[in-house]
């Protein structure tokens, strides 16, 4: 993954810069005090010194510390660190002593070789401890990037149920219209084949623009409307000049008209379905009310479709990020839905 890339490049270059400063101490000091040139030869004394706990840091980083310490095999990882160690100072203490030198100095100290081993330690336990930091900021970036990758899936999900429920009416819909009136049904398919357009396209976006989903709400309007008579009074008030920077999560409208339709049309009496967009202050207001009657009554207005727009909304806002209201009175229905907008 690019983030897991990304720490161990921080690491990496962490390590490189820290290592880079100690070689480089002892040329840098070997200037200061000849103030002519640099003594390659007390650099190379350091240098030499500095071999051993280089080579004890790289078994570390590259070898033990993944396979021990970060699968969280902490016995094992502490052996195979006193291992470690042990034997690189005893080897060298034993090369030292082969050559007549009676026992090994550090790096950093004139004390015996199990000061060594200890200071050896100390440096593998900061690099440890280094490792497990990055590995955590590394497990938590990788959580909230899963996080948001199952969050734009639960809402694509959510959002995608929606859809069939509008294709579905819309096709009937110019199904009836054929038989009376072929120009008309023409004119309804090119209206469709743009609300397709806007919804397997523009709807892919997180954000759309608040007039393109007005366009789209008003033309499923007059697509509905096909189906009804005069007696069903259908109305849609909403501001006409929007601006285009002002944005929407697409789709979430369209569920309480969905809705409206769906249950607040009775064949039998007069009905009605009033909506209204408001936009002020970056906030969207949106009151959609319909008819009620005792067959409509017998379909709750409570279905999967407003179960799921409650969801998406929990998902995109967080559940005090915005306000819904439902409102149900014997003759009328009516759902109220304030989200705050965004400027693009």
């Amino acid at each position: 993954m690019k983030i897991g890339k990304k720490h161990a490049l921080g690491e990496n270059l962490l390590y490189l810069l820290v290592w880079s400063a100690i070689i480089l101490v002892p040329v840098l000091n070997s200037q200061m005090l000849s103030e002519l040139h640099v003594n390659l030869d007390e650099a190379w004394i350091v240098w030499r010194q500095i071999i051993p706990y280089l080579v004890i840091f790289l078994v570390h980083n590259l070898l033990i510390a993944p396979r021990y310490l970060l699968k969280k095999r902490y016995g094992l990882y502490l052996l195979a660190n006193v291992v470690l160690v042990t034997i690189v100072f005893m080897i060298i203490d034993f090369y030292q002593m082969s050559i007549g030198h009676v026992s090994l100095y550090g790096s950093f100290t004139n004390h015996e070789v199990y000061w060594n081993i200890l200071f050896a330690l100390f440096m593998n336990g900061t690099n440890g401890g280094i490792k497990l930091l990055y590995q955590s900021l590394l497990d938590e970036q990788q959580m909230l990037q899963l996080k948001e990758e199952n969050l734009r899936a639960e809402m694509l999900s959510l959002k995608y149920q929606i859809n069939p429920h509008f294709f579905m009416n819309t096709l009937n819909n110019i199904h009836a219209l054929i038989d009376f009136d072929t120009e008309a049904a023409k004119s309804a398919i090119i209206d469709l084949s743009k609300m397709m357009r806007y919804v397997l396209y523009d709807s892919e976006r997180e954000m759309i623009s608040l007039s393109a989903d007005m366009q789209f709400m008003k033309n499923y309007i007059e697509l509905m409307r096909i189906r009804y008579t005069d007696d069903v009074e259908i109305t849609l008030d909403y501001p006409t000049t929007l601006p285009e920077k002002v944005t929407i999560p697409p789709l979430l409208l369209i569920v309480f008209v969905e809705n409206a339709f769906k249950h607040g049309i009775s064949y039998h009496q007069k009905s009605f379905i009033h909506i209204s967009i408001f936009y002020a202050d970056k906030q969207l207001t949106a009151i959609v009310s319909n008819s009620r009657s005792a067959a409509t009554d017998e379909h709750k207005t409570s279905g999967i479709g407003l179960e799921n727009v409650r969801k998406r909304l929990d998902l995109l806002y967080g559940k005090e990020g915005y306000s819904l209201d439902i409102s149900e009175e014997p003759q009328t229905y009516t759902v109220k839905l304030v989200i705050p907008t965004l400027h693009a």
